[in-house]
């Protein structure tokens, strides 16, 4: 009850209010929520998933997380299975962060924007804010991660089996504008990288958030007026 309950609070915050809240979908499975796993298609692909354990901006496990995979609504996972197959032939791989999020975890985001007496990831992932600037510009209360078509993700170069992140400027869920996909405090190489992966995407339909390198959509693929909360299991 308390999860509904927070996250019932959790859209009612929403700065976006000029349109009606998306529907939580009913669907207590990722099949009935049309949700595939990643690796069923793509059986190596990298993964860490930065909100299964402590190693994310709210320094804790994050609610609806309860094993570190990526899901997406099957077209999503099939249009990215592409854009991995298509960047190995050219010595490349990606590395995915988050896939399908619940809209538990959200409200769990919400939660820890408001408890501004925690501070200890600051350092790491919001050195030059406040953390009272955080909720509405980089914490919504809606996140499309939640209609299961958007996925956070770097890219890596590899020589056979052994691949390195390519340098993009930040770490993944850094609060700044340096990590704004054209920031023009980026030196050339990051910028590069940047873009060889925004073509990659691309050419699968995959549009990034300006705001965010590491954050793509597939619209084609997303649930429009709603979200889901089945936990990541």
């Amino acid at each position: 009850m308390k999860t509904w309950i927070s996250l019932a609070c959790a859209l009612a915050l929403s700065v976006h209010a000029a349109d009606a809240p998306p529907r939580v979908s009913s669907a207590r499975t990722m099949a009935e929520a049309g949700l595939t796993d990643i690796r069923s298609l793509v059986p190596d692909m990298a993964e860490t998933i930065h909100y299964a354990g402590s190693d994310n901006f709210t320094g804790a496990t994050v609610d609806g997380y309860r094993a570190p995979k990526c899901f997406l609504r099957t077209a999503a996972a099939e249009a990215l299975a592409r854009v991995e197959h298509n960047l190995r032939r050219a010595g490349y791989r990606l590395r995915l962060w988050d896939c399908y999020r619940p809209a538990r975890a959200v409200a769990n985001f919400v939660r820890w924007a408001g408890d501004l007496s925690d501070t200890k990831t600051k350092p790491a992932h919001y050195p030059h804010l406040e953390k009272d600037q955080l909720l509405g510009e980089y914490i919504a209360p809606v996140s499309g991660h939640s209609r299961g078509a958007t996925v956070d993700l770097t890219l890596m170069r590899c020589d056979g089996d052994r691949c390195a992140a390519l340098d993009m400027g930040t770490d993944f869920d850094f609060f700044d504008p340096r990590a704004h996909t054209d920031d023009p405090g980026i030196d050339p190489a990051q910028r590069a990288n940047r873009q060889r992966l925004v073509h990659a995407m691309a050419k699968e339909g995959f549009v990034n958030y300006p705001q965010e390198w590491w954050h793509y959509s597939l619209p084609s693929a997303a649930a429009a007026d709603t979200i889901y909360d089945v936990p990541v299991e």
